[in-house]
């Protein structure tokens, strides 16, 4: 059982569910909230480890700010028991995620437009990396976000899109 090593190795269990990373694009430019990657490694079972590997292969190109990486952190951190990886696993995995995404500056806010500051600042993300989507298990936390040209998806629907076997 490998745990997020520096070439970015995550196996859950001992089938053949495991992430291989390299750095790069993708086709797919869109912001992933904080709840997939948690589901991701929590589960080598659902669409969200899925879109982990999908992000791997650079069959997305996600992006990524700095008060969504400290998000991703604090949340992972705050459940690593839960998770049952270590503080230093998360790093590795973090840095690894770091590498596959496209880091972008805010320098418009748009608070608040959400009802939760830290769904704002997934919008604000999106809206400065010119992202068309935001990938998220809570889609009705984004209402309102389509009139700003931002299409919200489910991880199950990020994979359809990509056409990714499921």
């Amino acid at each position: 059982m490998d745990y997020l090593t520096g070439n970015f190795i995550y196996t859950l269990d001992d089938d053949d569910d495991t992430i291989y990373g390299t750095t790069g694009g993708g086709d797919i430019k869109t912001v992933l909230d904080t709840n997939i990657l948690f589901a991701g490694l929590y589960s080598a079972r659902g669409a969200s480890f899925q879109v982990l590997k999908a992000l791997s292969q650079e069959k997305i190109h996600p992006v990524l700010s700095v008060p969504l990486l400290f998000e991703y952190e604090d949340v992972l951190k705050r459940n690593s028991r839960k998770l049952g990886i270590t503080h230093e696993d998360i790093d590795s995995f973090l840095d690894n995620v770091c590498n596959l995404c496209t880091f972008h500056e805010i320098h418009y806010l748009w608070r608040p437009f959400l009802r939760d500051p830290k769904d704002d600042l997934v919008l604000e993300l999106a809206i400065a990396a010119q992202a068309n989507t935001i990938t998220t298990f809570n889609t009705k936390d984004f209402k309102g976000v389509e009139q700003l040209g931002i299409r919200i998806q489910s991880p199950k629907q990020l994979l359809e899109e990509i056409q990714w076997e499921l």
